[in-house]
């Protein structure tokens, strides 16, 4: 096997087919892939079942980082994708851009990783495609993938269903992967050790379903972290809310590590947490289903849904520490560059 991504990886020959059967192939291969064919073939779901379908990209640097690696993140972030529409996420596909010289073991150490975060969201990478670019034309390797799952007969969510009086949950911590991500780029050192968040949370959303099912809609606090979730969720259903900012958890680490870039938590990106709005009498049963899964124990309610006056537009605001109120903005411009 090479050691380095040559233009010939992507030629569609020999080679081509060198780095599809010893790496991908060999790290996450099912009978759908090994195929061969330009189309899985897959079962439709059952009468009464919907698709929901996702897609999204992978450009983050650096590739390797405290809590896990590109590859990691692009099936945690697709399967989250699909699951917050309430869907079972089944299958994915991955595309691969890679530039020309990139080592060979650093692509089947992301393979690898990609091959057991799939496993343990019990989805299947069932289709793909490689392209290699020119040296200097890329950044390493860049990740695509697109997933979809079934969404059962008469499960509807979605931001448009917030009403007053439901309450805003939060699945953990917030800020850790922004933070470790800024913290490797810039070789920064913080007292405490910090680590990605990424995760998969299609289990998680499946125990809040069962515990509380009627919930609103979920949403993962990816770019633009919590602030423009809430304020995106707002916008949809023509609603105020209010987040009490002494119930938020937040490591002392990542807060101190805001407080000294000059970055507000808020805002900061999150890749394996998740923020879901449910009735105020099924609150509880849904925190309790978070705190249950491993990636839900800090989780938290951390405010409610209001009704917004009719001569302004909808909000969110933020209750303070010292009982005061501040709007909480969505981000504006560029905080923290190629986190995902």
């Amino acid at each position: 096997m090479d050691e380095k991504v040559l233009l010939g990886h992507g030629s569609g020959g020999t080679m081509m087919r060198r780095i599809i059967d010893e790496v991908f192939f060999d790290a996450y291969g099912g009978e759908e892939l090994a195929a061969g064919n330009d189309a899985a073939d897959l079962p439709l779901p059952a009468e009464g079942e919907r698709l929901a379908y996702s897609t999204d990209s992978f450009v983050v640097t650096p590739h390797f980082f405290p809590g896990g690696d590109i590859g990691h993140l692009a099936v945690c972030g697709t399967v989250n994708d699909v699951a917050t529409s309430g869907a079972a996420p089944k299958y994915l596909s991955c595309g691969f851009i890679l530039e020309e010289g990139f080592p060979m073991e650093d692509l089947k150490r992301i393979c690898q990783s990609m091959a057991d975060v799939a496993k343990e969201a019990g989805v299947r990478i069932v289709t793909g495609d490689t392209k290699v670019v020119n040296r200097g034309h890329g950044d390493g390797v860049y990740i695509n993938t697109s997933g979809v799952g079934f969404i059962p007969a008469g499960r509807v969510l979605g931001g448009q269903y917030c009403k007053p009086g439901d309450k805003v949950l939060v699945s953990g911590t917030l800020g850790d992967h922004g933070i470790t991500i800024m913290s490797c780029r810039e070789e920064l050192s913080f007292r405490a050790d910090l680590k990605s968040d990424a995760a998969p949370l299609n289990h998680l959303i499946a125990e809040v379903l069962e515990a509380a099912p009627h919930t609103r809609c979920f949403r993962d606090p990816t770019r633009g972290g919590l602030a423009s979730t809430l304020n995106e969720l707002a916008e949809q259903s023509g609603v105020d809310m209010v987040v009490d900012e002494m119930n938020v958890p937040v490591k002392d680490a990542v807060r101190g590590a805001c407080e000294m870039l000059g970055y507000d938590v808020f805002q900061v990106a999150n890749e394996g947490k998740m923020v879901c709005v449910v009735p105020a009498e099924e609150s509880e049963l849904a925190l309790e289903a978070m705190r249950a899964n491993e990636y839900g124990t800090d989780a938290a309610i951390i405010g409610e849904v209001l009704p917004c006056p009719d001569d302004r537009s909808p909000r969110v605001s933020i209750r303070t520490g010292f009982g005061s109120m501040r709007i909480l903005d969505m981000l504006v411009g560029e905080q923290l560059p190629r986190i995902c």
